[in-house]
């Protein structure tokens, strides 16, 4: 769930303007999930909701990142990525364990 906050937390602050339906669609997750995160972030006080009272459409908000949210952003990319260069160094790893698999195979 860490990932899809980031994730979200990086589209929001990028385009806070996106409807749910668009930031589902971005994250290429449902709209119940995203929904889900949205709130969860709200109601841990990262993003607070704008609503364009004025616009003729009623559902003109925006979501934007409050001081709390941005510094969560900046830790929780910090964690993203020492946790990704730990999986690519495994991946790295296994990578070149099946390069030396597959040289030697081509000896024989």
């Amino acid at each position: 769930m860490e990932d899809t906050h980031f994730r979200l937390l990086r589209l929001l602050e990028a385009r806070p303007d996106l409807s749910q339906r668009d930031l589902a669609r971005e994250l290429g997750t449902s709209l119940g999930k995203t929904n889900y995160c949205l709130n969860a972030l709200i109601d841990r006080g990262l993003v607070k909701v704008r609503n364009f009272r004025d616009s003729r459409n009623k559902l003109g908000y925006a979501y934007l990142l409050t001081p709390r949210g941005i510094e969560r952003k900046a830790t929780i990319a910090v964690q993203f990525l020492q946790r990704k260069m730990a999986e690519y160094e495994i991946l790295k790893s296994e990578i070149e364990q099946l390069q030396r698999e597959v040289g030697e195979r081509k000896a024989e």
